[in-house]
């Protein structure tokens, strides 16, 4: 089976199994959804919506989150590990908003990738999410079950994966496409224990049977 045709029978596979899969980050605004995935790196979206919650509650738009004292925001998102950096970046992240866009986000690849703490696959959520555009987010989930599957062959570097995957998967799925791929490995295609093959909707077209 060529890879094109692999990939359209996974999409409409993975439809039918998770028809209203989505972003697992909780945002209503967009420079939200800048500030939970910079704090997701290594941490649970789980507990970054936890997080956020506090963090909102004391710095409530971009303005307030620009002022505010880079110790105060890392106290509040250690949890998320890393907090020096991500309490860094997000403080000259919301900065730059401010002072460039208005305090809006960049509806714009090349400008979001220019924002500290964000690169490819962060961009590419928000690009999909929160602006309706193409986008394919390569994150481990993505990585992981594209080779099993065999969409991708022996790729681990995210951004190889996400150009190979352009080629194939059509502009317009690829943002849910990615989100299904997520709930997929967290139910069924797991990392840390043995994949559930037996349960999975992709289990006869599945290259790697579950072998890691």
């Amino acid at each position: 089976m060529r890879k094109k045709e692999l990939a359209i029978k996974v999409i409409e596979r993975l439809k039918k199994e998770y028809p209203d899969a989505g972003c697992t980050l909780d945002y209503d605004q967009a420079w939200k959804l800048l500030v939970s995935v910079r704090l997701a790196a290594q941490c649970t979206d789980a507990r970054v919506n936890v997080v956020v919650e506090k963090l909102y509650a004391k710095y409530p738009d971009v303005n307030a989150l620009a002022e505010a004292d880079v110790n105060d925001i890392e106290t509040i998102v250690r949890p998320c590990g890393l907090g020096k950096s991500k309490a860094r970046d997000i403080s000259a992240c919301m900065k730059i908003l401010r002072d460039d866009y208005d305090g809006r986000v960049p509806e714009d690849f090349d400008a979001l990738l220019k924002l500290p703490g964000v690169g490819r696959k962060s961009a590419n959520l928000i690009m999909g999410d929160v602006f309706g555009k193409p986008a394919i987010v390569t994150d481990t989930h993505c990585i992981r079950l594209c080779n099993r599957i065999g969409l991708v062959k022996d790729i681990k570097e995210p951004k190889k994966v996400e150009m190979e995957l352009w080629k194939i998967i059509p502009p317009e799925e690829g943002s849910d496409f990615c989100h299904r791929l997520v709930y997929h490995g967290r139910d069924i295609c797991t990392a840390r224990t043995k994949p559930c093959c037996e349960k999975c909707c992709l289990n006869d077209i599945c290259k790697k049977q579950g072998i890691k």
